[in-house]
């Protein structure tokens, strides 16, 4: 409860600031200690309970999609060359695959996506079944719904959200995933030094963890 509370604070800080012409982006800022990220490195999806923003994603199917921008296997040999394929990671957010191209796309883009942390993965991206359209919507939800936390310094930076949406569901994105660090964190909270919030053109709000 009382990080709830402490959340609030910080919000309503922060909401006291100079009025900017655009939807500022709301970051969680977790600041680590007592261990070492390259021994217990830390990567997962944590689902939100609001929507943070639409993500662009692409889709390497078969067959052309009407809900996902598709690449099939027809068009990979557009991206041979260095820039197309930099164009490519740099437009979308998130690529999806169907899982018998998963060998293809690997070959064809993975020196790309890899480094980027955006290779489609067993955990969120890749599509067993059938490919249809409750597949494929129903895994842009997910994706659209899921934050990927992935540890490789002692600072994690997320955006939970925009300054125009509630506090309440601001606090609620927060609290969900400050719970799913402290769980994969190997001494939970003893690793956790302290946390901050702050929109895109504020100082960040610091909260002491009791």
């Amino acid at each position: 409860m009382a990080l709830k509370e402490d959340l609030q604070k910080a919000l309503t800080e922060l909401r006291k600031g100079k009025e900017r012409k655009f939807d500022q982006t709301v970051d969680l800022i977790i600041n680590l200690q007592k261990f070492d990220v390259k021994k217990t490195p830390v990567n997962l999806f944590v689902s939100v309970p609001h929507k943070i923003k639409d993500k662009k994603i692409a889709g390497f199917l078969e067959t052309k999609n009407s809900n996902v921008d598709t690449i099939t296997g027809a068009d990979f040999k557009k991206y041979s060359n260095k820039a197309a394929l930099r164009k490519l990671v740099k437009k979308y957010d998130f690529f999806i695959a169907e899982a018998k191209l998963m060998p293809k796309v690997a070959t064809a883009f993975g020196r790309a996506l890899g480094p980027a942390g955006k290779m489609p993965s067993p955990q969120m991206g890749i599509i067993m079944g059938n490919v249809n359209d409750k597949a494929i919507n129903d895994l842009k939800t997910k994706i659209n719904n899921s934050v990927k936390l992935k540890v490789k310094e002692p600072s994690i930076k997320l955006a939970i959200g925009k300054q125009s949406m509630k506090d309440s569901d601001l606090i609620e994105n927060a609290s969900t995933i400050y719970k799913a660090t402290v769980k994969a964190l190997p001494r939970d909270k003893e690793n956790i030094k302290n946390i901050e919030l702050k929109f895109t053109m504020t100082k960040p709000q610091k909260i002491q963890i009791k």
